[in-house]
């Protein structure tokens, strides 16, 4: 299969991230009786989902994917109940949700870490982005910093304090930055291509605008340490860490060759595939929790 695929074992644990998974078994779905696990995502066409449902049924297990419009809808709905597991999100993301919410959803499984990249239909490369032009960036907390870092990276602005995962556009040096930085809902920065000079889009809506990967004239390098915080993970509500049923889920998810190849296509293979273990991405979990809340 084309996609890198990448374990980081154990031994890598003081890099805060990992995953260790358990067999199949029974479980009940958000309704206590129902047998049917629900699983909330953003953008059920990709093409890893079909096989993942296939996947599931062949080991006994019957999903029902819940498709959302944006990032701001799973992880309330995972809270309330209405759905058992979310895979959408990276390790900031979830953080953040976390405090914000004051609320314990955990990861219980690793998927993929994807670069985020800048796209333009005005410019084939960022030397080309003209002084005092516009770039649009996703508004939520976690993407907008990690997207000051690929345009600072890309030489478009620069951060006062070097650029964190907790930058925001205060911490920009107009003085010394090329472009200006519009913040923008993740799902409507490519719609905006026709009015800015360029836009960080999220992988979720680089195909539904017309782009393909190879579009970016700039992006982020997943294998960077980094950029760990930044895999994307399998969330479940800290009750359900240990239930048997979604670790085999997440496993089926990872060891699966079709879902692989899945994932491999709908990111054009950009994605890099991480088995992590679960203690340490739940380590890295709370450091970003903890460093949120000193940020609060």
């Amino acid at each position: 299969m084309p996609s890198t695929r990448t374990k980081i074992l154990a031994a890598l644990a003081a890099a805060p991230l990992v995953i260790g998974l358990s067999a199949c078994a029974s479980g009940a779905g958000a309704e206590g009786g129902d047998d049917v696990v629900r699983i909330g995502v953003v953008g059920k066409s990709d093409p890893q989902w079909p096989a993942f449902e296939e996947a599931a049924a062949e080991a006994g297990i019957e999903i029902e994917l819940v498709d959302f419009a944006d990032y701001a809808q799973p992880n309330p709905a995972l809270t309330e109940g209405e759905l058992d597991l979310n895979q959408f999100q990276h390790i900031v993301y979830l953080a953040d949700y976390n405090v914000s919410a004051d609320e314990d959803l955990t990861p219980i499984g690793s998927t993929q870490i994807y670069p985020l990249g800048l796209y333009s239909t005005k410019y084939e490369s960022v030397d080309d982005i003209e002084e005092g032009e516009t770039v649009a960036i996703p508004d939520d907390p976690s993407n907008l910093a990690r997207a000051l870092l690929v345009l600072q990276s890309a030489g478009l602005i620069e951060l006062e304090d070097g650029g964190s995962i907790f930058s925001t556009v205060a911490d920009i040096d107009e003085a010394k930055s090329k472009v200006k930085v519009t913040p923008l809902e993740a799902s409507l920065t490519a719609t905006s291509l026709p009015d800015v000079a360029a836009a960080v889009i999220n992988n979720d809506f680089v195909e539904d605008a017309g782009l393909s990967f190879e579009d970016a004239i700039a992006k982020d390098d997943p294998t960077d340490p980094n950029a760990l915080p930044y895999v994307n993970i399998f969330a479940a509500r800290a009750d359900d860490a240990e239930n048997e049923t979604y670790l085999k889920l997440v496993e089926i998810f990872q060891t699966d060759p079709e879902v692989q190849a899945g994932l491999d296509e709908a990111s054009a293979g950009t994605g890099v595939s991480v088995e992590i273990p679960v203690a340490d991405l739940e380590a890295s979990l709370a450091d970003v929790e903890d460093d949120t809340r000193a940020q609060g």
